[in-house]
């Protein structure tokens, strides 16, 4: 698998214009964000993940199918829901190949925008796929006192790592997969991962440390390299985080154990990565230090912008998904993944 960056062929297209009042690219061309290191994190980072993730197996997620099965695009589909770390139940849905046949399955994550339907078309063939809503967001999983908004949601229980939100929606990735495992069994023996956005961030957090999962498609990931991050004006959820910090350095402490670049000194299952050059909600150099930190093979798509509306995002969005689909068809495939 190449570990050289593709470009779609966008690149010559020049500046985007745009009225932020920051520049979107931060001032970093391709080689400066190929250059982004990931922080070494905490000394008991990978300790604090093990215990969470150990935890998080000890849940009996008691998976539901709740409703009817309805067939769209050749997927049969169905609403579910599981129990996650703290007594959670976490809603969402189940696609299978309407002719029956699994070979392997997905967990697939959303932005923070949350979701309203599972996106059939982006799983690979001859896979069951479950697609959460992960804790106070979306339209299946909202809790009380928690915002689901992006710019509440990510300060949630911000003040210790034990009581971060975005652990715990870690926690519910680990509980979705065993869920999935669980309602489809044919899914157990080759799982990957699919996230955007948020869910990029979060599956860079919930995967070194879960063998179950054989491969991954991070998509413009977020919560990567958070000293840098902070530093970098932003539309999204770091933003809020910016602000926060300003008003108490002693958060970044806790932001340590929430890095998706650091955490992705620890995956070394095959990864694929659609990182851009222009973003205003999510940093490119954030997006480009998960990718640069991921210590097993990789692939990077680099796209002209993530978050944006821009001449020829359709084309760039589909050669993103036929890359995706291609790398999780072929990757994993010769069994166990390697301990992180």
């Amino acid at each position: 698998m190449s570990t050289h960056p593709l470009t779609t062929d966008t690149g010559e297209l020049g500046p985007l214009p745009h009225d932020f009042p920051f520049d979107p690219t931060h001032g970093y061309d391709l080689p400066r964000l190929l250059a982004v290191k990931a922080p070494p994190g905490p000394d008991d980072f990978a300790d604090f993940w093990r215990e969470r993730y150990a935890s998080a197996l000890r849940v009996d997620p008691s998976p539901r199918v709740e409703g009817p099965w309805a067939t769209v695009d050749g997927m049969r589909v169905a609403d579910v829901s599981y129990t996650s770390a703290d007594g959670v139940r976490i809603g969402g849905w189940l696609t299978v190949p309407a002719d029956g046949r699994v070979t392997r399955g997905c967990v697939a994550t959303h932005g923070y925008g949350g979701r309203v339907a599972p996106d059939s078309w982006q799983s690979p063939p001859e896979t069951a796929t479950i697609w959460p809503c992960l804790r106070g967001l979306g339209t299946r999983s909202l809790l009380p006192g928690v915002p689901p908004k992006s710019a509440g949601h990510v300060l949630h229980g911000i003040g210790a790592r034990e009581s971060y939100l975005i652990g715990g929606c870690v926690a519910d990735v680990w509980c979705a997969a065993t869920a999935l495992r669980r309602l489809v069994p044919e899914a157990a023996g080759r799982l990957t991962y699919l996230g955007t956005s948020f869910g990029g961030g979060i599956g860079a957090l919930a995967l070194p440390w879960d063998d179950r999962f054989h491969a991954a498609g991070l998509t413009v990931p977020t919560f990567g390299n958070h000293p840098l991050r902070v530093t970098l004006p932003c539309t999204g959820s770091g933003e809020s985080v910016r602000t926060r910090l300003a008003e108490d350095p002693s958060v970044l402490d806790v932001l340590a154990y929430f890095d998706a670049a650091t955490a992705a000194r620890h995956i070394k299952i095959p990864v694929h990565v659609g990182a851009a050059l222009f973003d205003p909600s999510v940093p490119p150099p954030g997006q480009f230090a998960v990718y640069n930190g991921l210590a097993g093979p990789r692939e990077l798509l680099v796209l002209r912008a993530g978050h944006f509306d821009h001449p020829g995002e359709r084309a760039e969005t589909a050669a993103l998904e036929e890359a995706q689909r291609r790398f999780l068809s072929g990757a994993g495939a010769a069994g166990p993944r390697p301990a992180a």
